[in-house]
């Protein structure tokens, strides 16, 4: 008899370890432990979507016929490890080997591959996870010998590999990428569809009683968990997002506005990220509605760039670069994280809105994440390791191996470049150009150097030209520096003055 361990980002029916296994003859082990739930303070709302998400799979799985042993939280438990509900499961049922899927985290894949079979005396079995769309070995073979690795060309291989929008050998539409055409303001026009909302069963209450109890002091509000839980209601999570909020997606995709955290974002990606729902069953579902005439290219494109490009790049890079990657700071950054990314109590209205969505929702969508907290960040000089924990914890679809290069990589530049050709880093005006939020703002986004200009402002150029060595040689910042160099000296000091100060102060803003 063997035992098929399935983690909580594995909830796929098609997973590789289950179908190697037979329900007739082996058992299927599933656990919530300690350890993994608290290792970094997940969000409140992270662990209750896992929990549940997990608890329905495994009803599902005993209706289709398997044996589940299942390990519910328990904070006095002797198991508050993966490794020790293991042990204890295989003893217990003399289990000939341990079947499972490779995981998305490098520390417990190390584990697992390298020191299990000795630990528990028995075959370990690690199958690759082809829910993926690019193996790692066939990312790996993809990098060899590239000077540089950039998303884009990975990307055309992607679409080439699935025919996502493909006409033969040429892109629908002539061009592979419509992202100039994705980045208007939405000043409330068209109007926002009401989101959906899921009815809350026994396992729902339950995990949410039991996530209240035991992790309140984790950051984070459960009193608004809005999550799908099964497969069944991510489904209509996916049809409900391409009917009503697709056809505006590519448009507004960049847009942010006060208290509206969703917009035209799909809020799909904790279900791919736990297995609710599969990637290339998404892209498919954007690709019938543009096919049908419902949504336009630059929405349908946009959106499946995001999944075959983007989500399979950053995987692709982790893998190729773990363990030595999470520890990259090419920056020198020092700084400790500001406090309001815990409280959320600033008077920079971006990153207030930023931080009341992320603690009410376990989410707030890409810009918000790479262009406000991650922008203020990278431009503050804070420390990416502290960064990278913060972003782990607080978001319902981070799970190491797409947050850690997304933040360490493409939000802090703490790789040197190795994702990302330049640093994103921007002052206020983006922020101003693509929101509402500094309409409302204690701080003027329209002056750099008095004692109420925005802090983005001139924390902008002190970052710009800290780094000057590092980044003067760059072709795409070459007019960065330029227009620094055109100021009048007195204002150059003024501005890096003035973020000299918002630097000794930086708790305060």
């Amino acid at each position: 008899m063997r035992i098929g361990l399935i983690l909580g980002d594995q909830l796929t029916h098609s997973l590789a370890s289950l179908r190697v296994l037979d329900p007739t003859c082996d058992r299927i082990l599933m656990a919530e432990v300690a350890a993994e739930a608290s290792y970094v303070p997940h969000h409140p709302q992270k662990i209750a979507l896992i929990f549940s998400a997990m608890r329905h799979f495994a009803a599902e799985l005993r209706n289709q016929g398997w044996q589940v042993d299942y390990h519910e939280y328990d904070a006095q438990s002797s198991c508050s490890t993966l490794l020790s509900v293991v042990q204890s499961c295989a003893t217990e049922f003399s289990a000939s080997a341990i079947i499972t899927t490779e995981c998305g985290e490098y520390r417990l894949q190390h584990a697992i591959s390298n020191a299990w079979q000795q630990q528990l005396g028995i075959p370990v079995e690690c199958y690759i996870d082809d829910r993926f769309i690019c193996s790692q070995a066939e990312f790996a073979q993809w990098a060899q010998g590239r000077k540089q690795l950039r998303m884009e060309y990975f990307y055309r291989d992607m679409r080439r590999k699935t025919g996502l929008l493909m006409q033969g050998d040429k892109p629908e539409g002539g061009d592979w990428n419509y992202d100039a055409d994705n980045r208007k303001r939405w000043n409330g026009d068209p109007s926002l569809p009401d989101p959906i909302a899921f009815a809350r069963d026994d396992i729902d209450k339950a995990v949410i009683k039991l996530v209240t109890e035991e992790f309140s002091h984790h950051l984070g509000n459960i009193d608004t968990f809005e999550w799908a839980t099964t497969r069944q209601q991510a489904l209509e999570a996916l049809a409900h997002f391409v009917r009503f909020r697709l056809p505006y997606f590519g448009d507004y995709q960049d847009a942010m506005a006060k208290d509206q955290h969703q917009l035209f974002h799909s809020l799909l990606s904790p279900y791919i990220n736990c297995g609710l729902l599969l990637p290339l069953e998404v892209c498919q579902a954007a690709l019938k509605a543009y096919e049908d005439n419902h949504v336009p290219l630059n929405a349908a494109e946009g959106f499946i760039r995001q999944i075959i490009g983007w989500r399979e790049y950053v995987r692709g890079i982790y893998w190729l670069n773990m363990p030595q990657y999470a520890h990259l700071n090419k920056l020198g950054n020092t700084r400790d994280l500001p406090r309001y990314y815990w409280d959320g109590d600033t008077k920079m209205a971006c990153m207030s809105d930023a931080f009341k969505t992320t603690f009410d929702h376990a989410y707030a969508h890409h810009i918000q994440r790479l262009m406000v907290t991650g922008n203020f960040a990278l431009i503050a000089g804070i420390k990416p390791e502290d960064v990278c924990d913060w972003y782990l914890a607080v978001y319902a679809d981070a799970y190491d191996w797409v947050e850690l290069p997304n933040t360490l990589g493409m939000v802090m530049h703490a790789d040197g470049g190795y994702l990302g050709s330049k640093p994103y880093a921007a002052s206020g005006n983006y922020i101003h150009k693509m929101s509402n939020y500094c309409s409302g703002c204690h701080y003027s986004v329209k002056t750099s150097i008095e004692h109420d200009s925005c802090p983005f402002n001139s924390l902008y150029w002190h970052f710009i030209q800290r780094h000057k060595e590092q980044f003067n040689g760059n072709p795409r910042m070459t007019m960065i520096y330029r227009s620094f160099e055109k100021m009048d000296s007195g204002k150059q000091q003024a501005i890096l003055n003035r973020a000299e100060y918002l630097l000794s102060h930086i708790d305060e803003l």
